[in-house]
């Protein structure tokens, strides 16, 4: 079985300390990761962002005036998957330290969490929509070499 095409943009914003996320965020890395998340050929870009460019689009967007760790912002799902990926690296840095995880898997599940979005799957319309999407989460980093992310 082949994997999706996948035409990437991957950009960095203002960081205080860009070089962890960097290091996290190699492009061939990302690149792996998404494609395992996709079903479809796509067109991605990603953007690690600050703090105030995160709070600032979760702000205008969503209309939650604080950081998130991941933003989907999705375009088309068929026949090719158009999305932005915003991840707010400081958010992610945080939730890696208090997770007792090392950056890049944290890095990793978000990239999956928001290819999946991109695609339509949803965990805040119903329980079993959660399920369905956490058990699927699971499964492609379990392909990647990652553990379950939901493990308690």
């Amino acid at each position: 079985m082949s994997l999706p095409a996948l035409s990437l943009s991957l950009q960095f914003g203002r960081l205080d300390e860009p070089a962890p996320h960097r290091a996290a965020l190699a492009r061939h890395r990302v690149r792996r990761t998404l494609r395992h998340a996709l079903a479809h050929d796509a067109e991605i870009t990603v953007r690690i962002v600050g703090e105030d460019e995160g709070r600032a689009l979760n702000r205008d967007y969503r209309g939650k005036d604080y950081a998130t760790n991941v933003l989907t912002f999705d375009y088309a799902t068929q026949p090719v998957v158009m999305a932005d990926l915003v991840l707010c690296a400081p958010v992610v840095a945080r939730e890696a330290k208090a997770l007792g995880k090392p950056l890049a898997e944290h890095y990793t599940h978000l990239l999956v969490h928001g290819a999946l979005h991109a695609q339509g799957w949803d965990h805040e319309t119903s329980e079993a929509d959660a399920a369905a999407m956490e058990a699927h989460e699971t499964a492609i980093l379990a392909g990647l070499g990652q553990p379950d992310p939901y493990a308690r």
